[in-house]
């Protein structure tokens, strides 16, 4: 069989290279395929991660904190003791400048605890120089003193019948055995609050020389010595560093370190 040659003129020959280049490409889309096929038990699939834009993230709060309270809390302070202490008895222990004012001249004697960033309950103090309270003892702070006048122990309405009433009121003594110029603390309260007092620890001194409008009051007093106890599996009471508070001369220093941890359970009613 004698080959032959076939001459194509520049048309027929720009045509075959069009039809070579479709057979080509289907050919490599089968094989592609195929491919593809015969790798998939093999291959896991890819997914794509979901960008995050800079203004859906959120800084997150910690869940549970302890620490002092400064002027800025004041108006969430005073909501909670107007709620609490107005549908009882009446009366505020103190009003929003009075809280203010304490926050400003000692807030190292008070503590808040919140959770996700809100207050759940709180404790305001301030030092008294006398054996017993007098009506001064409702508005002065008197640095050179040794005796802390807890003013108002306060929860929550949603967070109450919980214990922290009496959890906060563990760790606010706790913390008062750190500071080395504090004897006793003292508080005046209704008497149907004596009992709940006596489980923390209180003893009463009997009646109270301060009287607010027809309320009478019975007034009470915890010592303070030895060293904060330690317990295991419980959050810590943080004193962040930058916490400074400057004193009048020759008064008591302060205490800017944090609370060992510690562990309380309560029994009884909450506040």
């Amino acid at each position: 069989m004698t080959g032959c040659v076939v001459v194509l003129g520049p048309e027929e020959a720009h045509c075959l290279t069009t039809a070579e280049r479709t057979l080509e490409a289907q050919f490599g889309a089968e094989r592609l395929v195929m491919s593809a096929v015969s790798a998939q038990p093999f291959v896991k699939p890819m997914q794509s991660s979901p960008s995050v834009s800079p203004i859906q993230r959120r800084h997150t709060l910690p869940a549970s904190e302890v620490r002092p309270l400064n002027t800025q809390d004041a108006i969430s302070v005073f909501e909670i003791e107007r709620e609490a202490f107005i549908s009882v008895s009446g009366e505020c222990p103190l009003h929003l400048d009075e809280v203010r004012h304490f926050l400003t001249l000692c807030p190292e004697l008070s503590m808040g605890w919140f959770e996700e960033g809100r207050l759940v309950a709180f404790i305001i103090g301030s030092l008294w120089d006398q054996e017993r309270l007098e009506m001064d003892a409702l508005t002065l702070h008197k640095p050179r003193g040794s005796t802390v006048h807890i003013h108002v122990l306060a929860v929550h309405r949603t967070f109450r019948q919980q214990g922290k009433g009496p959890i906060l009121m563990w760790r606010y003594l706790q913390y008062l055995r750190c500071l080395p110029y504090v004897r006793r603390a003292v508080l005046m309260c209704e008497d149907f609050l004596v009992p709940f007092y006596r489980k923390s620890g209180f003893r009463s001194l009997g009646r109270c020389a301060i009287t607010v409008a027809n309320l009478t009051f019975t007034e009470m007093w915890y010592p303070i010595s030895g060293h904060a106890y330690m317990r295991r599996n419980s959050e810590a009471i943080r004193f962040p560093q930058g916490l400074t508070v400057h004193p009048p001369l020759s008064g008591p220093p302060t205490l800017s370190q944090p609370l060992p941890q510690t562990e309380e359970s309560s029994e009884g009613s909450d506040v």
